[in-house]
């Protein structure tokens, strides 16, 4: 670079300011007209003004020096040397790297080239730039300021205390505090670029709103017009009926009208016609028998004086409260829904979820100023993936009291996420992760061993059904039937009587609410009143019985007993005479090998548990087999309102109850992981879709929810 001038400096923030002029007219740059400036950035400058173009080296005032060659290019006093010692022969000259030019060399050799003397200003100013940009101590005016990461503070060598020292500086970071202007300038730049953009979303979003607003108002001005459109169509057409009406009553008033007109004219032409040729007539007897018919005509013409039909016609509309009504029903006809819901405050509950049951996040809606909104009709958007991204199908149910239910039925467990938007905006917090489990744990657990009102001792079976919404477990072991609340609240105990033996082991409901209890040893059916104690009523016994060990009654109050000693089924009327009877030993089909429970199904259906289930009509016929793979043994089952069969089951020494569907596919299983069945017994189903199992294992009762 050739530049003869002098250069004045101040510091900028992006570089330096250059300025070139007349040598002689920089004295009175100060107080003239500035010539020229040159801004230039200063990382392009270093590299462009202060670097050697033949090693790429900063010029410096050592090995690097500057010098200054006849044809005004700059080169490093180190490349000099190399050049002049690979070129030099006998000539005394060598080429210039840059331009190629020759050059002799001075008598002093290379250190003898003038230096450079802008290059040295330059490099002077950079100097001087770089030492005031650089924060120093206000205590200590030579040492440059240090800042700590780890603490938040400014210091320097000197004033620094012991933490940034010795074995207390290894727990902290320190950096120049030049270098953490810089860093917190970029990131003060990268935040605000970030409310910047954040800001420009906004406004495009709000923006969006407003257009959106728009096209609401569009839509909710043509659903308007078409709805008045439709009242006006029904008005229209009630005054069409009306004038309708009154043309009708026209024609059929015209009609009769127009007939009495016609006998007038008929009688005219016919008193006309009689007339004629009177004045000749000279026979006196035919004049006096005309006058005597014409006498009797006209008696007969005076009632056609008289119209038989009237012009009367008159329309009413205030004859009833029907104008009321419609001036009430317009003033109520539609209604223009808004909503204050904000989005982004709105919040989910979201729980556990269990594979095959009907699950549900709830949605609380609030608005901009977090006041709980108290209506519905939000559009509400759900979308419930699988951990693969598969799509599944979730139903929003309108509380219409500003909460709202997304209801799903999970078909495998894992991972899923449900993305929840209303007015396409997500509300707070969402995605929400889903964990959906295999194990499906008891919504309650009552009772323990033991005789007190919470005590059991072999409960074996458990039915629900009195008008009350009481459920009933026969808990054998301490010879009673205790009366528990659906909640699971003790009520009272019914017994000792028709418990005798503590060999009770079939319970049901008959009519009138009286429960129906099998005793294994007296082989007794017994009546047992519902009130007070639990009265004996009646009871009767047969010849057959052997072990009766279940029972249940059907739609007519029939009895229906399983022994297990004789391997057969029983159907007695209500007074205990027997019907029919099915059943014997074996392993073929309408045959028993160790019969554990029996239920009544849809249309008196009868299912019968051994290990395995069979299913007979209302007569004791055999109807079909319940397919099932695994092994075990059936303790209990029931059947609920939409012909799912629900058994307790044990396998391998673990309990757990199966849902099937009607056709008897297996739905699901319930293990209780978290408080595992032992040896479960009888159960019952609720028409909420809960079911009590009496654990025999755990002496206690326990409530699941298996749809």
């Amino acid at each position: 670079m050739r530049v003869q001038g002098t250069i004045l400096h101040h510091q900028n923030l992006k570089g330096l300011n250059v300025y070139v002029g007349e040598p002689n007219k920089a004295a009175d740059m100060m107080s003239s007209t500035l010539v020229e400036t040159v801004s230039i950035n200063y990382e392009d400058f270093n590299d462009s003004f202060l670097t050697c173009g033949t090693c790429l080296c900063v010029y410096d005032s050592g090995e690097h020096h500057p010098k200054l060659l006849p044809c005004s290019h700059t080169v490093c006093k180190n490349c000099l040397e190399r050049i002049v010692d690979t070129q030099i022969h006998d000539t005394g000259t060598f080429r210039c790297p840059i331009c190629r030019e020759t050059i002799g060399i001075p008598r002093g050799g290379v250190i003898s080239f003038p230096p450079s003397f802008i290059v040295n200003q330059l490099l002077d100013l950079m100097s001087r730039q770089r030492r005031d940009v650089i924060p120093k101590c206000s205590t200590h005016a030579s040492e440059e300021l240090l800042f700590c990461e780890s603490c938040d503070s400014v210091f320097c060598i000197q004033c620094s205390g012991e933490e940034h020292n010795g074995r207390g500086a290894s727990e902290h970071t320190v950096i120049p505090f030049s270098i953490a202007i810089k860093r917190m300038s970029e990131i003060l730049l990268y935040k605000a670029h970030l409310c910047i953009k954040n800001l420009n979303n906004a406004f495009d979003n709000v923006s969006t709103e407003v257009h959106q607003l728009e096209n609401s108002v569009e839509r909710t001005m043509e659903n308007i017009n078409r709805s008045f459109q439709d009242v006006i169509s029904l008005v229209e057409k009630r005054r069409q009926e009306c004038l309708g009406m009154v043309r009708k009553i026209r024609e059929e008033k015209k009609i009769i009208l127009k007939e009495q007109l016609d006998l007038i004219q008929a009688e005219k032409a016919r008193v006309q016609t009689e007339c004629d040729g009177l004045q000749f007539q000279v026979e006196v007897r035919n004049i006096t028998k005309k006058i005597s018919d014409l006498n009797e005509k006209l008696d007969s013409t005076s009632t056609l004086s008289e119209p038989r039909e009237n012009s009367f016609l008159k329309y009413e509309f205030k004859h009833n409260s029907a104008l009321n009504d419609i001036t009430n029903a317009l003033k109520c006809l539609g209604r223009i829904k808004v909503s204050t819901t904000f989005p982004a405050l709105c919040s989910a509950k979201v729980g556990k979820a269990v594979t095959h049951l009907k699950s549900s996040v709830t949605i609380s809606t609030v608005d901009y100023h977090g006041n709980p909104r108290t209506s519905g009709s939000d559009p509400v958007i759900a979308d419930l993936r699988n951990d693969r991204g598969e799509p599944f199908e979730a139903k929003i149910k309108d509380r219409n009291d500003g909460s709202y239910d997304v209801q799903f039925v999970p078909p495998k467990s894992g991972s899923y996420k449900m993305c929840v938007a209303i007015f396409n905006r997500p509300i707070k917090g969402s995605p929400f992760v889903i964990n959906v489990t295999d194990h499906n744990n008891p919504v309650m657990r009552f009772g323990s061993f033991g005789s007190g009102n919470d005590g059991f001792k072999q409960p074996l079976r458990v039915i629900a059904g009195d008008t009350n919404g009481n459920v009933f477990v026969l808990d054998t072991g301490n010879g009673r039937v205790k009366v528990m609340e659906a909640s699971g609240g003790f009520v009272r105990h019914l017994g000792p009587d028709g418990f005798e033996n503590q060999s009770g082991t079939g319970i049901a409901v008959a009519e009138d609410n009286q429960l129906v209890v099998v005793n294994w040893r007296t082989k007794h059916v017994s009546f047992i009143s519902t009130q007070g104690e639990g009265e004996v009523l009646s009871k009767f016994t047969h010849e057959c019985f052997v072990e009766p060990i279940d029972i249940a009654v059907n739609s007519k109050g029939e009895i229906i007993v399983a022994d297990i000693g004789a391997s057969k089924i029983f159907i007695f009327d209500r007074m205990g005479k027997l019907q029919t009877t099915f059943g014997n030993r074996g392993d073929k089909d309408g045959q028993f090998k160790n019969i554990s429970a029996i239920t009544v199904g849809r249309c008196d259906e009868i299912l019968v548990a051994d290990h395995r289930i069979q299913v007979f009509t209302k007569d004791g016929k055999f109807s079909r087999l319940v397919p099932n793979a695994s092994k075990g043994e059936y303790c209990g089952i029931a059947v609920d309102q939409t012909g799912h069969i629900l058994a307790t089951r044990i396998e391998k020494g673990k309990g757990f109850v199966q849902v099937l569907n009607s056709s008897g596919k297996l739905v699901s299983c319930i293990d209780s992981f978290d408080d595992k069945l032992k040896r479960p017994s009888g159960l019952c189903v609720t028409k909420d879709h809960h079911l009590y199992v009496a654990d025999l294992g755990n002496n206690c009762m326990k409530k699941y929810r298996y749809r």
